[in-house]
């Protein structure tokens, strides 16, 4: 029987260059990555694949951009949309493809824009300027949305609000594209929520906190048709020394959601935990460094015996064999070069 095949696709911004995205074919079984394409667009800080699989949209400097992606894994251009305000850094699709959220760290505002059935980007439904005075420290005084995520019923927003240290939970209108508030999850003050993913069942929901350094729990369903969140576990991922410039970047669940992956800059290290599936819960299976200056984003290989660091500050990435039961990662192979690596993506040909 053949095996699957896959190609990553890795978002990088664009100083000196064009092509702000690059596409690899994935060698699963020897872990490593070999250029296919790459693909003429501006600063792209984020990548989201449609569920269908059928489609790419990407951050630019101009918007959005939506591609179609072929069978070989290439990609071609359908069309580029306004968010009407400044660049985003971050975007994902509701669960019927339906719409484009787009979070935007500068300026604090949550665009939500119509996808068509073609997979191009249509017109903005809604846009929400986050408002309020966090506390005054560094970067941490006003909004900054850095992550936008549906649950997994479809039902309502989780909208990250990095600068005032919490998520809104946004109720969504599917018909109109329109969204109202309905609750707001609360952070430790100056802890700074960055990403969240959610569960495969969709019945857990996990926050990473940029500036402290800690993921949350929460389960996560509906009561009387409102939403309801309540913590179960708080996991420091690595002890805070006084003025340490350590910081959590991106979390990433293995292919099977049986591991959360969680990198952190300034020890430049990456985090891996086991999840229990029936409770939620997180528990370390190990934290080791990756060889590089600023992970902004690590995965594991679909297998999981393989792990990708994209180092941002060296413009790199580094590889690892990864044995989950001995705890260790040994170094495999060399770097490869690729200017400020900002996400990944692996996606399954033919899938």
């Amino acid at each position: 029987m053949a095996k699957d095949k896959y190609v990553a696709y890795v978002s990088t911004y664009t100083q000196g260059d064009t092509h702000g995205i690059r596409v690899y074919d994935v060698d699963v079984a020897n872990g490593r990555f070999a250029e296919k394409d790459k693909v003429t667009i501006s600063n792209s800080s984020y990548l989201t694949i449609s569920h269908n699989g059928r489609y790419l949209y990407s951050i630019t400097d101009f918007g959005v951009e939506a591609y179609r992606i072929a069978k070989d894994g290439t990609l071609s251009e359908i069309n580029h949309a306004s968010i009407n305000g400044m660049r985003g850094c971050y975007l994902a699709t509701d669960f019927t493809d339906r719409y484009l959220f787009v979070a935007g760290y500068h300026d604090g505002k949550l665009t939500v824009l119509r996808l068509l059935e073609d997979g191009s980007v249509g017109g903005i439904t809604d846009e929400i300027f986050h408002k309020g005075l966090g506390s005054v420290a560094e970067r941490n005084f006003r909004p900054h949305i850095n992550c936008a995520r549906m649950t997994h019923d479809n039902k309502y927003l989780l909208v990250a609000d990095q600068g005032m240290d919490h998520v809104n939970v946004y109720r969504f209108d599917l018909e109109k594209g329109k969204t109202a508030l309905a609750d707001i999850i609360r952070s430790d003050l100056e802890s700074a929520p960055r990403h969240i993913k959610i569960s495969e069942d969709g019945r857990f929901i996990y926050i990473v906190h940029e500036l402290k350094c800690y993921i949350d729990v929460y389960s996560y369903e509906e009561r009387n048709d409102m939403p309801y969140f309540e913590k179960i576990q708080t996991v420091q991922e690595i002890e805070l020394d006084s003025g340490s410039n350590n910081a959590a970047s991106a979390l990433s669940f293995s292919q099977d959601y049986n591991y959360l992956l969680s990198s952190i800059s300034g020890n430049n290290s990456v985090v891996v935990y086991h999840v229990d599936k029936e409770t939620g819960m997180l528990s370390e299976i190990l934290c080791l460094p990756v060889s590089g200056e600023y992970p902004k984003d690590a995965a594991f290989f679909p297998d999981n015996r393989f792990l990708v660091s994209l180092n941002h500050e060296s413009d790199n990435m580094t590889f690892f064999r990864v044995d989950l039961k001995a705890g260790t990662l040994v170094m495999n192979g060399p770097a490869i070069r690729v200017n400020e690596p900002n996400c990944i993506l692996f996606h399954k040909l033919g899938g």
